[in-house]
């Protein structure tokens, strides 16, 4: 069969073959079609399925092209021409799943060998149709302007409205979605099996933006004041102290929210809170790994990065301090607000700097600390806040890219959100939003996180590079896992100022002392773990059904530190993981290395 499929593959133009191999090194989205088509003709019966795998080839490139166009549309907000190209694309796509869909090809998916994948090229027309039909149309029909706020307010009846649409979008997504889980990918050709996972990878991104519009148009409502006005702390990560979520809770400040209309209210700082004793109730898994810290001082309540833990504990030290409850607690980082500057425009903030997207990070990790005093600094950073939170309540912005800053927050955990009331919490509590360590999981994660032993603000020079690499299968249906994690300090050796110096607990107070915590999978062990090459003394402990290795690094300004981990997973033989780890104002650099899932 593929000796006949090679003579008809012969026949064909070099142009035409040069012209595809062009289009697998272009986006994903386009590689993955392109792959898909070429794996059906080289692997399709010859004759009639060999035929009509030529013109599901020809229609699934098409509607790349399409797909490509119809994106670009939607991001410039060109909805004309966007409904034009949709229609395009759903002729292409069916006309993809036709060719796919009469019993000559059902009957060659029984052939041996090549079987499996005619079925899986089946399956990925079926789902592009779905996406074409079903979900595009969704999401064309809503009008993003109602997830904006316009003059300080959202209006929930619009959100509401277009509740229906999200919801209708997101279903279809993850119906496709679980058709493609049916397909073993392992047993594929590898063109057609790399190709199927990166569908897969498309689609959990495209779940993830629905889910979380869904979920968002749902709950927004309420959250915003629609069933009577809610108080939230918005707290600011400081990336310069980095603490497991990101950084240690700096400046504060209340929201109120009533029917759509948001407010900033009250500003302070954490300093503001003194410490707490005796200490808050800490979980007692935690207080095993962090000792009483976390519930004394209101920097360390993150010294975990469970994060619906650490804002509970902020909301009580609120409450303590202030006699005021909370109804839930929000969490940015400076990186975010760069992501955010870029819809809005620059910031002036009154009588100080002019904040810009490719400047605020160093703005406010780094010159704010020159020349200002601590009441200086806490100032600006309080300034800031109010003058970024105003913009972005105030200013017309182009709502595809104030989406799109706030996705990309969202994937990097730079936003963080906890309410107090549990049935609103559950309707994220698996999304990244939430950042809560799940106990049970499908895919094996393996968190690195980052806390500040220094007693500085040195975070903002450092580095970090991560590999996780899938290893051997081992005995009761486990897996193994090897971790590699760097650290590098850009920081000078001289010239610093003394706030950002800190206690210099390392000894230099130019070199960073940091505590670098790794949670195994859930379920997992961790095995060993080497720093340059040379056993360490770790600390451990257990947290939700992850053990924690706590390994101690000094770090000296040009300097490189490697940290080597071996894991087990828990019960799980997949060929992939995922790395969960500490948003920093430098982002990481990460490296997955997936492998054959094991047979059982």
């Amino acid at each position: 069969m593929r000796a006949e499929q090679r003579v008809a593959e012969s026949g064909r133009s070099h142009s035409g073959r040069r012209r595809l191999r062009r289009r697998t090194r272009r986006r994903v989205r386009r590689a993955l079609l392109v792959c898909l088509v070429v794996g059906s003709v080289l692997l399709g019966a010859a004759g009639w399925v060999g035929f009509r795998g030529w013109q599901a080839r020809a229609h699934l490139v098409n509607a790349a092209g399409l797909a490509r166009e119809l994106s670009t549309q939607v991001l410039s907000g060109d909805l004309d021409r966007a409904q034009r190209t949709l229609a395009a694309l759903q002729e292409q796509a069916g006309a993809a799943r036709t060719a796919t869909g009469d019993p000559g090809w059902a009957l060659a998916r029984h052939v041996p060998y090549a079987g499996d994948d005619v079925a899986a090229v089946r399956t990925i027309a079926v789902a592009i149709d779905d996406l074409a039909r079903e979900a595009f149309p969704a999401l064309l029909r809503t009008d993003l302007t109602t997830l904006v706020p316009t003059e300080g307010r959202l209006d929930l009846a619009r959100l509401r409205a277009a509740s229906a649409d999200l919801t209708a979008a997101d279903a279809a997504v993850r119906r496709s979605r679980a058709g493609l889980d049916a397909v073993p990918a392992e047993d594929l050709v590898s063109q057609l099996g790399t190709a199927l996972t990166e569908l897969r990878g498309e689609i959990d991104r495209l779940a993830g933006l629905t889910g979380a519009a869904d979920r968002g148009a749902r709950v927004l409502p309420a959250l915003l004041g629609a069933d009577g006005p809610r108080s939230y702390l918005l707290l600011s990560q400081n990336l310069a102290e980095l603490r497991a979520t990101g950084g240690m809770f700096g400046a504060y400040a209340v929201i109120h929210a009533d029917d759509g209309r948001i407010r900033m209210r009250e500003q302070g700082t954490s300093a503001q809170f003194g410490r707490f004793t005796p200490a808050l109730r800490v979980d007692e898994e935690v207080r095993r790994l962090y000792t009483d810290l976390p519930g004394i001082y209101p920097a360390d309540v993150n010294l975990s990065p469970n994060f619906p833990a650490a804002a509970k504990l902020y909301r009580e030290m609120y409450r303590r301090h202030s006699g005021v409850t909370v109804d839930g607690v929000l969490t940015v980082d400076p990186v975010m607000l760069s992501y955010l500057l870029q819809a809005t425009g620059p910031v002036q903030v009154p009588g100080d700097a002019t904040l810009v997207s490719n400047q605020v990070v160093r703005t406010l990790l780094s010159d704010a600390y020159q020349g200002r005093d601590d009441t200086g600094q806490d100032a600006f950073f309080a300034a800031s806040a109010s003058a970024v939170f105003d913009a972005f309540l105030t200013k017309k912005v182009n709502p595809r890219v104030l989406l799109s800053a706030l996705d990309r927050s969202i994937t990097e955990r730079r936003i963080l959100f906890w309410s107090a009331r549990s049935t609103e919490q559950r309707t994220f509590a698996d999304t990244r939003l939430a950042g809560a360590l799940p106990e049970q999981e499908s895919t094996p994660t393996v968190g690195v996180f980052l806390n500040d032993g220094s007693g500085a603000k040195l975070g903002y020079y450092l580095r970090p590079t991560a590999i996780l690499t899938t290893g051997d299968c081992a005995d009761e249906g486990r897996r193994q896992l090897k971790l590699r994690f760097t650290l590098h300090s850009s920081a000078p050796d001289s010239g610093l100022a003394k706030s950002v110096l800190g206690l210099g607990m390392a000894g230099d107070p130019y070199t960073a002392r940091t505590l670098i915590s790794v949670y195994s999978p859930a379920g997992g062990t961790v095995l060993s773990a080497r720093v340059d090459g040379k056993p360490t003394p770790l600390g451990s402990g257990i947290e939700r059904r992850r053990q924690v290795v706590i390994a101690t690094v000094d770090v000296a300004p040009g300097a490189t530190r490697t940290l080597d981990v071996d894991l087990l997973t828990g019960r799980n033989t997949t060929g992939t993981a995922e790395l969960w780890h500490t948003p920093t104002a430098t982002p990481w650099t990460t490296q997955v290395v997936p492998a054959p899932s094991c047979k059982q």
